[in-house]
């Protein structure tokens, strides 16, 4: 990230020349791929020469001058042509074209196919003078969460690798680990902390490196001393906490860590000589004590605490403290108990007024004081961070907090609670340890073993020795929401202040410490103003002055042993990893493609060469990675330059086989714009030489008597070549007369283009690099014949055309249930029925194979389409018909060849209707489908209920939800209008391009004609674990073709009627989506696509696929799928539930009678709109594809008459027996609150006057903890209308609680209560239901000392 500008020190050229026009430099760093998103930026005078701006680029970047070049650059890329900006010129940048006042973008690139050298460590400048100062978080735009992300300062990726001029190494943030980051760097710089760490030997057999904290904390501490890199990571550490990466993206405060971490390292520190340390470094003492006011009792207790908690805001107070010192004489300020908060005396034996308190017995050697700057404020209920200022001095004198006043309190031994909490206090639970039985061993003031003058010579002597010294802040930047932390430290070495934020250290002065006081002065960090951030001190670290006890840091030679060789073992690391590093700077890394000799499928790889290897050793290299040893020896291979893309050789290398890799490839690259192909040849053939600025051409020969496209044979030309001289070049390659030759180029998706004038360049008439093109030599008449109308474009159209579909056909012969579903359709004609029966007769009497099907049908199936054709609505067989639509089909089975190629059988290749207006519709009018329900809907039984119309499904049939979508004029929105007061707009609609089209449109012309369709298919086996009797056929057809024609192709295949069988297209995840729109093509197909035939009767125009699902108010699921039916517009709800019956008794086992049920309206889970009888779909009820209804089987007689009514679900609620009874419906004849309790009144036999009822919240059933009902519900709303806020109830279905006002609530033991959460929790999981909301939950901070969370769930 960037300094901010006012933090940015200007060079001293600068400001002696400020009225200079300024030149904005833009540097891309195009050498490496970690530098290539790198921008390095310099303002320079107009004056500054070129060797100067070279110095200056090397001097930001981190590389040696005179290893790299500069060129000019538009901010993207650079051109091939260009040369580099003269390094020894002695021009200045505005002589040599630089633009002052704009943007001058450059490009540092390889200095003659070499990488720039990377400056030397120890070369870097100290000049504190041209040094960038921040302080606070780096900006970054638009970030408000946590540290994460932060781009890098002007660094190129070489000047991270390099230690900091500070000399202090960083610590890398890996997500949300600032806090850590802060932590871990005071200690650090903690002289006493360090060394005793030091001290501790880590023996390798009681324990797992890994896993020791103190060990992973001693090789951080070691690298941070030691390290030449920039920032170091703390992954070991995390680790060794137990923590997986998920921790590093939750973000925990400093103190909290500071606590935790100092207590696990005490417990792996037990019986060592570091044991004591944390106490003896961090941990004080205080008396929490309670004094009677009447008598001078006082009951006490002995606390002690490693850090103090400063409130920054009194409660209730607008003020907050000036500094640290107002805020620790606070802290110790006694209150008074009166009135009823009178203290219990002891001795007094009533209750007096008292005094309580706290008073510092004990200072620590290491002082830490957290600033409460995070609170909650009740008013808008949610956390807030305090912004205002507080001071604190660099040196704390805390001789004035210890209280020699505690010597005149009587001589008792009580150690009692002390009945009240401060807020401010630390009592024994907030601490890491419990000392309330140590309260003899004072290091401070000793209460009982000495004499009071003992004690008085004591305290003054340790009062006057309690000058404390700032040498750490940690410093929030943020909201209460989220923010960041860094630190300031002294350094007690050199005295100097430096920021450790993340990886970037760097110096800073007490000016820059002033500014973390907080308050409106301060800078308001780098977060977007509504969360109201700012950066300000948050944790501060003091040390007590005593010459006696300030340590300085170990020198190298002071090391113990077990440090000096961790110390050597990390260089080590450290140089492996760095001589590692140089060897992947200089390794070319690039694309590596290769046509497999024997297998002929294309590989991919990566291959990874250093630039100094040649390319004969590349070849090796790549011949091994492609493993070829077993396919062509090794000097049948060659690489040359490929465009993969475009499928371009580009050239070949001839010759520069001893080159090195890194002038072929035009040095290291991040990326290449092109790729490699290791090109193979047999021993008798030679490789052909590819020159730069050659084509390529596919050449495909066309057979106008098989028609057939043979596989492309590879032809180099030029692009100043003439057509004439291309054919020249082709019948050389094919052998074939360039005479007669025709050549057809394909320059783009199906654009065909003859290349008929012989003068004209290639150039001229669009190749490329990569070209494809399709000639034909034959001496035929279609020479003759316009192009366009030529048998040629024809072929080469349906080759362009032509997809390869795979059609995985049903599993089972129809059987009986085609020929209900073919009964039902035949609608009383007696004819039709004959011969339907006829037609399925084979199948159903024998159950023959799918294979004896087709053989044996499809002339059967040739006669019934044409006479379904001659047919009318009416019956009508005047209409003649002189073609059938399966005029030229063959079966593909009927004769089997043993040979693959001679089983392929063309079914059809273009089929000619001559009469299409003989062909009827079978669309049919509204009238019709009101007065007929013989031919409308749910009679033509549906054949498979698991898949509906649109409707995306698993592999296992369970349909994925999709929302309804209804209108909101219909009934099942708003009860209370009509829909027919406009057409309904709905994408869905059978009218429009819904999935509902009919066959045939209203002129009853066959949507499957079309001029083109090609169709051919052959058996396939599919190589999924598909059942025994799965049958697949793949498929080549013109992706013109209408879903229609494309079904009436299958029909032979699948065995029935185009009508009676479904199309589902496969996608990823095995999902299926129905296609129904069958005037439209299969145009969004692509090649080896999967579709899945389901028995089943398609849609007409006007019908829907609905859903049925049961609703069972009192069950734990009370949502039950059912069946798949058929609704047609203009059906009354009565004849769909009608039709309905049947299929419930044959599919569900449900025998009712039409008046035992009703229909109404399914959102999601939740019951609505009751549906009467009389209601129409697509007048009242507005209807869709996807549509779900809810069928719900009634006690008695039905109560809904009319729309003016409301049913709503009630339940009753008995607090005294923590019990909830089951839903009752109730029917309102209006919105009246008072008729609603005058019916619960009615049905639970409870008063008028003390029925309670609320709403329930959520989807139905609206479920909620008996635990939490009693409460947190909003009963007996102040409404005299259901329909008005806060109940908005105006829609059946809403579920109504209600109880007795006079109902005591059961008392519960605390056993009875956790026995009946663990119920509740375990019922409300189960149906998915949540108890109440909750929002997200800080995730607890833990270090897990066996390195690893515990599995056990029940210690959360």
């Amino acid at each position: 990230m960037v300094p901010s500008e006012e933090n940015q020190l200007v060079p001293k050229e600068v400001e002696s020349a400020a009225e200079e026009p300024r030149v904005l430099c833009i540097i891309q760093d195009t050498t490496n791929s970690k530098t290539v998103n790198e921008r390095v930026t310099l303002n320079l005078p107009a004056s500054t020469p070129l060797k100067r701006l070279f110095e200056d680029v090397a001097s930001k970047v981190g590389y040696v001058n005179g290893t790299f070049d500069l060129m000019w650059g538009n901010g993207d890329n650079v051109t091939d042509t260009q040369t580099p900006i003269d390094q020894k010129s002695d021009k200045t940048i505005l002589d040599a074209g630089f633009e002052p006042g704009k943007k001058n973008f450059l490009h540092l690139t390889d200095k003659d196919g070499e990488q720039p050298h990377i400056m030397p460590e120890e070369s870097g400048t100290t000049d504190d003078s041209v040094q960038d100062r921040f302080i606070g978080p780096l900006p970054r735009e638009g970030s408000v969460g946590c540290t994460n992300d932060y781009v890098s300062q002007s660094y190129s990726y070489s000047s991270v690798l390099s230690k900091s001029e500070t000399g202090y190494v960083g610590l890398v943030n890996q997500a949300m680990t600032c806090y850590l980051n802060s932590l871990l760097q005071t200690l650090f710089m903690t002289p006493e902390f360090r060394n005793a760490l030091y001290k501790w030997e880590f023996e390798e057999s009681e324990e797992d490196p890994v896993t020791s904290i103190p060990y992973q904390l001693q090789r951080l501490f070691v690298l941070l001393q030691t390290s030449k890199k920039r920032a170091i990571e703390t992954t070991d550490v995390t680790r060794s906490f137990g923590w997986d990466s998920s921790e590093a993206w939750q973000q925990h405060d400093v103190q909290e860590l500071c606590r935790v971490m100092f207590d696990a390292l005490e417990q792996k520190w037990k019986q060592t000589e570091q044991a004591d340390l944390i106490n003896q470094l961090y941990q004080g003492k205080l008396k929490d004590y309670v004094r009677c006011l009447e008598c001078g009792y006082e009951g006490w207790r002995i606390d002690t605490y490693l850090d103090i908690p400063l409130v920054i805001r009194p409660y209730g107070s607008n003020q907050a403290f000036a500094s640290v010192e107002e805020a620790l004489h606070a802290f110790i300020q006694p209150e008074i108990l009166d009135g009823p908060n009178q203290y219990f005396c002891e001795r007094c034996k009533k209750k007096c007024d008292a005094r309580k308190g706290l008073r510092f017995l004990h200072f620590p050697y290491l002082l830490t004081l957290q600033l409460k700057r995070f609170d909650f404020d009740y008013t808008t209920m949610h956390r807030i961070k305090l912004n205002d200022r507080m001071t604190f001095p660099e040196e704390l004198d805390m001789s004035v907090f210890i209280d020699v006043e505690d010597e005149k309190s009587p001589q008792t031994e009580s150690c009692t609670d002390s009945g009240a909490e401060n807020e401010g206090s630390c009592h024994s639970d907030q601490m890491s340890n419990d000392f309330s039985n140590d309260d003899g061993v004072d290091e401070g003031i000793c209460l009982e073993s000495n004499s009071a003058a003992e004690r008085i010579s004591k305290a003054g002597s340790e009062k006057s020795s309690l000058l404390y010294e700032l040498f750490s802040v940690m410093v929030h930047s943020g909201s209460a929401a989220g923010g960041h932390y860094y630190a300031c430290i002294k350094s007690f070495s050199d005295d100097q202040w430096y920021s450790f934020n993340d990886q970037h250290v760097s110096k800073i002065t007490q000016e820059d410490i002033k500014k973390t006081y907080g308050g409106s002065s301060g800078s308001r960090g780098y977060y977007s103003s509504a969360f109201a951030s700012s950066t300000n001190a948050y944790m501060l670290i003091y040390r007590l002055k005593d010459p006696m006890r300030n340590a300085k840091f170990l020198e190298a030679q002071e090391y113990p042993e077990h440090i000096k060789q961790l110390v050597q073992k990390e260089r080590e690391l450290e140089e492996q990893e760095k001589r590692q590093r140089e060897i992947e700077r200089n390794t070319c890394k690039i694309k590596l493609f290769c046509m497999h000799p024997a297998k002929q499928i294309m590989m991919e790889n990566k291959l990874e060469v250093h630039k100094d290897r040649t390319l004969k050793e590349a070849v090796e290299i790549a011949y091994k990675l492609m493993d070829l040893e077993e396919a062509v020896p090794l000097d049948c291979c060659r690489l040359v330059k490929y465009d993969e893309f475009h499928d371009y050789l580009e050239r070949s290398y001839e010759g520069e086989e001893d080159t090195p890799m890194g002038l072929l490839l035009g040095g290291v690259k991040s990326t290449y714009m092109f790729d490699l192909l290791l090109e193979t040849r047999r021993p008798d053939q030679i490789f052909q030489c590819y020159k730069p600025g050659e084509v390529m051409v596919k050449v495909h020969v066309v057979d106008l008597k098989t028609e057939s496209v043979a596989s492309p044979i590879s032809v180099r030309a030029y692009l100043n070549q003439t057509v004439s001289e291309f054919k020249q070049l082709i019948s050389k390659a094919t052998h074939l007369p360039a005479e007669t030759m025709r050549v057809v180029l394909e320059r783009c998706y199906n654009d065909l283009r003859l290349l008929n004038v012989s003068s004209k360049t290639l150039k001229a008439e669009g190749f490329f690099r990569s070209n494809k093109v399709f000639i034909e030599s034959s001496e035929s008449l279609d020479h003759h014949v316009a192009y366009t109308d030529s048998h040629l474009w024809k072929l080469l159209d349906r080759h362009a055309n032509t997809i390869r579909l795979y059609v995985s056909l049903p599993e089972q012969s129809p059987g009986s249930q085609f020929r209900r579903a073919v009964y039902l359709k035949s609608s009383g004609d007696s004819g039709n029925l004959d011969e339907a029966c006829e037609r399925v007769k084979g199948p159903v009497g024998n159950m023959k194979s799918v294979e004896a099907i087709l053989e044996e049908s499809t002339e059967k199936l040739k006669s019934l389409s044409l006479q379904q054709q001659q047919e009318g609505d009416n019956g009508d067989s005047s209409k003649s018909t002189e073609a059938s639509d399966f005029e030229n089909i063959e079966s593909p089975l009927n004769e089997i060849d043993s040979s693959a190629s001679a089983e392929n059988r063309e079914l059809e290749n273009q089929i000619q209707i001559s009469d299409p207006e003989n062909l009827q519709s079978e669309e049919r009018s509204d009238s019709d489908v009101n007065n007929d329900r013989s031919t409308s809907s749910v009679d033509s039984d549906i054949l498979s209920s698991s898949h509906s119309s649109d409707t995306l499904c698993n592999v296992d049939n369970a349909p994925l939800p999709l929302a309804n979508g209804l209108d909101s004029h219909s009934i099942t929105s708003s009860r209370r209008s009509k829909a027919n007061q406009g057409k309904k707009e709905t994408w869905d609609t059978a009218e429009e391009d819904s999935g509902t089209d009919s066959e045939y449109d209203e002129s009853g012309k066959s949507r499957g004609e079309a001029q083109y369709m090609y169709f051919k298919s052959e058996p396939y086996t599919s190589d999924e674990g598909s059942g025994e009797g799965q049958k697949w056929l793949m498929v080549h057809v013109d992706k013109r073709i209408t879903l229609s024609a494309f079904k009436q192709h299958l029909e032979p295949f699948v065995g029935v009627p185009s009508s009676h069988f479904k199309v589902f297209r496969v996608y990823a995840s095995n999902q299926e989506f129905e296609s129904v729109r069958l005037n439209e093509t299969l145009s969004s197909f692509s090649d080896d696509n999967k579709i899945t035939i389901r028995l089943g009767r398609a849609l007409k125009k006007g019908e829907y696929r609905v859903k049925v699902y049961q609703l069972l108010v009192n069950e734990p699921e009370p949502c039950k799928f059912l069946l798949d039916a058929v609704f047609a517009k203009g059906m009354t709800v009565r004849q769909s539930k009608e039709e309905l019956l049947p299929q419930l008794r044959e599919q569900c086992g449900l025998d009712l009678t039409i008046d035992r049920f009703r229909l109404r309206k399914k959102t999601w889970k939740n019951p609505g709109t009751v549906f009467l009888d009389y209601h129409i779909y697509e007048e009242d009820i507005n209807i869709s594809s996807n549509w779900e209804v809810f069928l719900e089987i009634l006690e008695g007689v039905e109560k809904m008459k009319s729309m003016s009514q409301l049913a709503v679900l009630s339940r009753r609620w008995r607090p005294s027996e923590m019990k909830l009874d089951s839903f009752q419906e109730v029917v309102l004849e209006s919105s009246s609150v008072e008729e609603l309790k005058e019916k619960l009144s009615e049905i639970s036999g409870i008063p008028l006057e003390n029925i309670e009822f609320a709403k329930g919240r959520g989807t139905f059933p609206c479920d909620i903890s008996i635990l939490e009902i009693h409460q947190d519900l909003d009963w007996n709303p102040k409404v005299s209308t259901l329909n008005v806020w806060p109940l908005y109830i105006c829609d059946d279905g809403a579920v109504i609680f209600y109880r007795d006002k006079t109902e005591e609530l059961m008392e519960l033991t605390d056993e009875q209560r956790n026995e009946l959460m663990k119920k509740e929790s375990s019922r409300l999981q189960k149906t998915g239901h949540r108890v109440t909301y909750s929002p997200r939950k800080e995730k607890a901070l833990k270090i897990y000392l066996d390195g690893a969370p515990n599995k056990d769930l029940t210690q959360d």
